[in-house]
């Protein structure tokens, strides 16, 4: 797999939706995204943009699953959107079957993917967003196939 870092710059909510919608066009079945970043850095924002462009579902009913571990998304493709920060142990995660989830067709986004990272194929795609400043926010993504 071609590996490439591609590197964005955010100035607010609309453009990391913006960002995302783009990269969204990238993706094919069974695509899985590690979002990383510090508490308030935008990964949600991310996968709002992300899902609406693939599914359609309004950006507005898109949220973080910080206490169901697990949002489901259906349209086009579907989103497995994932968020993780509850976690404790990677066993967990696979004695819940999510691991299933990278198999099914759909695109999973995963919040703090730190928590399973011996779990994560190889070909995983890497988010990380970053503060730049208070109102800024660095996105990088890796291991993008042209």
């Amino acid at each position: 797999m071609a590996q490439n870092i591609l590197l964005f710059s955010s100035s607010s909510a609309e453009e990391t939706c913006a960002i995302a919608e783009r990269f969204a066009t990238h993706l094919s079945p069974n695509s899985i995204i590690a979002l990383s970043g510090d508490l308030g850095a935008g990964k949600t924002t991310f996968v709002k943009g992300l899902t609406q462009r693939i599914t359609s579902t309004p950006i507005d009913e898109i949220c973080s699953p910080t206490f169901t571990y697990l949002n489901i998304y259906e349209g086009e493709r579907t989103v497995y959107h994932f968020d993780l920060y509850r976690l404790n142990r990677q066993s967990q995660f696979v004695s819940m079957g999510f691991d299933d989830y990278f198999e099914k067709d759909g695109i999973c986004c995963i919040e703090w993917p730190e928590r399973i990272n011996d779990l994560l194929p190889q070909e995983t795609i890497t988010v990380d967003i970053a503060y730049a400043s208070d109102q800024t926010r660095t996105i990088t993504i890796n291991n993008l196939s042209s």
